[in-house]
């Protein structure tokens, strides 16, 4: 037997245990068919979203192993964040002494850790690497800039995010098309949540200080879904008072529409003073932040959705979801109409919504899979790690 490959992956939010999932099974398969060359997987969790609603929840749903190590950060400005990860980590670094740092998405651990690897001499693979919106007033493109220009692996999504750094002048050997790790999670979670029933979903997480909660049969057939966070979109009383009166005097009238409520939306919702207006809106059901399976099956029949969020438009591009994107720019551009996606950038432009809004009313669900977006993207993560000249002796 060879020495194991010890690899240590670091996941900092939500959206990234979505991503190691696959990766922990695919390392787990991996070991059980070449007992020769085994892995060595160490799982650690910065701590970045420290509630437990946010996170455990995540794990357990997912299938993923708890954390080998927790370091616990929890909230703070970003350069708290970034700061305080990277002393934790760097510890762990020389405990451990990993072959391999695998990094995930764009979040401040993300940052802090690929710093960190690189200090300590350890070879970095990022994975979604490439991806990038050109613009930097977004704290998520400084960490996706740093994280590219420090690692030695970068998995990319699709050709767009390759030429994102073939442009940067990354070399080309460093460079590996492997397709989407966040839809080896969409695939392996398809059949269970089918067997979700949408009205015990909206129920179950209803938001019950909003009288007009009702669920009427027809909501079956026919609703729109929303989720809303970024500062863009909700933390001047004016764009989010006007998007407030679009979904809640246009919307809501055709349809009803599920909103997700994240934490930071439902306190603006209360400081600007539009609460009792969302609450007590016919058609508007407020729901709680969802679990990975209630959302991905709320997507899977909705008419339309509405969002900012960057991973529900890779969601909706393979699920066929008409995608009305709150943002000016994305770092997925290949979920753009233009590239034979579903997704249409609007960003708070009522003109604009109102626009997309009503021509994706006429559409059919189109569902899209970019090249390499099969579900197997972790197993070609893992086999190209493999590959790899180990440097530990």
């Amino acid at each position: 037997m060879t020495t194991p490959l010890r690899i240590l992956s670091v996941v900092g939010a939500r959206p990234n245990f979505m991503k190691i999932a696959p990766l922990a099974r695919a390392i787990d398969t991996h070991n059980a068919s070449d007992p020769e060359r085994p892995i060595e997987h160490v799982l650690l969790h910065t701590g970045q979203h420290y509630d437990a609603a946010m996170s455990a929840s995540f794990f357990d749903a997912l299938g993923i192993p708890e954390p080998d190590i927790d370091l616990g950060i929890g909230s703070g400005s970003h350069a708290e964040q970034v700061g305080r990860t990277m002393m934790a980590f760097e510890s762990v670094v020389r405990d451990h002494k990993p072959d391999w740092i695998i990094v995930v998405g764009d979040v401040n651990a993300t940052c802090a850790c690929s710093i960190t690897a690189k200090k300590e001499h350890v070879q970095l693979a990022h994975i979604e690497a490439g991806l990038r919106s050109f613009d930097l007033d977004m704290p998520e493109e400084i960490n996706r800039m740093v994280c590219d220009r420090l690692s030695d692996r970068l998995f990319v999504t699709d050709e767009l995010a390759a030429a994102n750094l073939r442009a940067e002048g990354v070399p080309e050997d460093k460079i590996r098309l492997v397709g989407n790790v966040m839809i080896d999670t969409l695939d392996a979670n398809l059949a269970k949540a089918k067997t979700l029933d949408i009205s015990e979903i909206i129920h179950r997480n209803a938001i019950h200080e909003s009288s007009a909660f009702c669920l009427p049969g027809s909501a079956l057939d026919s609703y729109a879904l929303m989720t809303l966070h970024r500062p863009s979109n909700v933390d001047k009383p004016d764009v989010l008072g006007s998007l407030v009166a679009f979904f809640t005097q246009t919307v809501c009238r055709d349809m009803p529409l599920i909103w997700t409520l994240h934490p930071r939306t439902r306190e603006r919702l209360v400081s600007f003073g539009l609460w009792d207006k969302v609450a007590n809106c016919d058609g508007l059901w407020l729901v709680n932040p969802l679990g990975y399976h209630d959302l991905l099956r709320l997507n899977m029949d909705a008419r339309v959705f509405f969002t900012d969020s960057g991973g529900l438009q890779e969601e909706c591009c393979v699920l066929g979801t008409p995608c009305v994107t709150l943002r000016f720019n994305t770092e997925r551009p290949v979920t753009l109409v233009e590239h034979d996606g579903v997704s249409t950038l609007v960003g708070n432009d009522l003109t604009r919504i109102s626009e997309t809004y009503h021509s994706s009313l006429a559409l059919q669900r189109r569902p899209h899979r970019p090249p390499l977006w099969d579900g197997h993207t972790a197993e070609r993560i893992v086999a190209d790690l493999d590959g790899r000249v180990r440097p530990r002796n």
